[in-house]
């Protein structure tokens, strides 16, 4: 075998395994992505489903029931609220000590 013959075999087996190891490169960067396509597009469908079950359970106060324990408190009535009651809040509470409507 010449020295030419030669060089041109070893070209030829390192231009084919400079090209197997592009192509497993290649290959290894189309698994990765369409990976992550696959996790997005599971992500996506998994957001999805969440959203729809929470439309399906939306939580909704209980208007009846508040209403209902108010009168049974006997806290409801024309001014008050629960937290004062029907009377509200007595003016001379209010005041510091002082008798004008400042404080001075």
């Amino acid at each position: 075998m010449s020295g030419y013959t030669s060089a041109v075999l070893v070209g030829a087996a390192l231009t084919s395994t400079a090209y197997s190891a592009y192509a497993g490169n290649k290959a290894g960067q189309d698994q990765r992505s369409a990976q992550r396509q696959s996790m997005r597009t599971a992500q996506d469908q998994a957001n999805a489903a969440e959203q729809a079950n929470n439309r399906a359970n939306q939580k909704r106060p209980d208007v009846a029931g508040a209403l209902s324990s108010a009168l049974m408190s006997g806290k409801a009535g024309a001014s008050g609220t629960m937290l004062t009651g029907p009377g509200g809040i007595d003016p001379n509470a209010l005041q510091l000590g002082k008798s004008t409507l400042l404080g001075g």
